[in-house]
C-alpha cells in the first residue's frame, strides 16, 4: 500500500464522539514511551502527523487521522506509566476501554512492544484483556534497530513464548519494526491492506 494522503481528523475522549464515517479503523496502542508517534510517522512517511515527545504519556486522547481518504489510523492513550494524576489515568482507562468495547469500526489493533525489554506485566495483562474481550490485534515490535539480530529472535520468542504460558493456544501475528530505519513498513501496510480489501467487499 502506498500513502498518498493522511490528515489529522479530530481528537476526543469520548468514543460517541470519534467520526461516523463507516470506514475501517487501526487502532496503536503500547505503553507510553514505546514509540508509537514515531511509528505513525514512519507508517504514513509524514514526519510531524503524530506528536513526538520525550517526556511519557503525552498522547491523552483518541486521536484520528483517515488514510488515503478510506481507512482511520488511530492513535490512543499509552498505558501504564505517564505523568499524569491517578485521577486523569483512571479516565484515559475507561475511554480506551470503551473504545475498543464499543467501537464496530474497528478492524484490528496493533499493540506496540518495545524489542529491547524483557517481557512487561502490564503488556501481558492487556493483550489478555484484549484476547479475553474477542478484540482483533496484532504485536508490533518496536525499535529493532537497537538489538542484534539474534538478540531479536530471542526477545521475540521470550515474548511469544510467555503468552503461550496464559490464555493463548496460538500467539498473536506479530511485526517487528524500526521507525528510524523503516523496518517493517511495508509488511504491516501490506497487512492493513488486506483488511481492508476483505472490509469492503463484506460491505459491497
Amino acid at each position: 500500500m502506498k500513502i498518498k494522503s493522511a490528515d489529522f481528523v479530530m481528537s476526543n475522549s469520548n468514543v460517541t464522539n470519534c467520526p461516523k464515517d463507516r470506514l475501517p479503523e487501526y487502532a496503536f496502542i503500547g505503553r507510553s514511551n514505546v514509540g508509537k508517534s514515531s511509528l505513525i510517522n514512519m507508517l504514513t512517511q509524514r514526519k510531524g502527523l503524530a506528536k513526538t515527545s520525550g517526556r511519557p504519556g503525552k498522547t491523552q486522547l483518541i486521536n484520528h487521522f483517515k488514510i488515503n481518504e478510506n481507512w482511520f489510523l488511530v492513535d490512543l492513550p499509552g498505558y501504564g506509566y505517564a505523568r499524569v494524576s491517578k485521577k486523569d489515568k483512571k479516565t484515559f482507562q475507561k475511554y480506551i476501554t470503551d473504545y475498543f468495547l464499543e467501537r464496530i469500526q474497528l478492524v484490528c489493533a496493533f499493540v506496540l512492544i518495545d524489542i529491547r525489554h524483557e517481557p512487561q506485566k502490564v503488556d501481558l495483562e492487556f493483550m489478555e484483556w484484549m484476547g479475553e474481550n474477542q478484540i482483533p490485534f496484532c504485536i508490533v515490535f518496536t525499535k529493532a534497530d537497537k538489538l542484534r539480530p539474534k538478540a531479536i529472535e530471542n526477545h521475540v520468542n521470550d515474548y511469544l513464548n510467555k503468552l503461550l504460558e496464559g490464555i493463548w493456544e496460538q500467539a498473536p501475528l506479530h511485526f517487528i519494526t524500526s521507525s528510524s530505519s523503516g523496518m517493517g513498513q511495508e509488511e504491516l501496510l501490506d497487512y492493513i491492506d488486506g483488511l481492508n480489501e476483505s472490509f469492503f467487499k463484506e460491505t459491497l
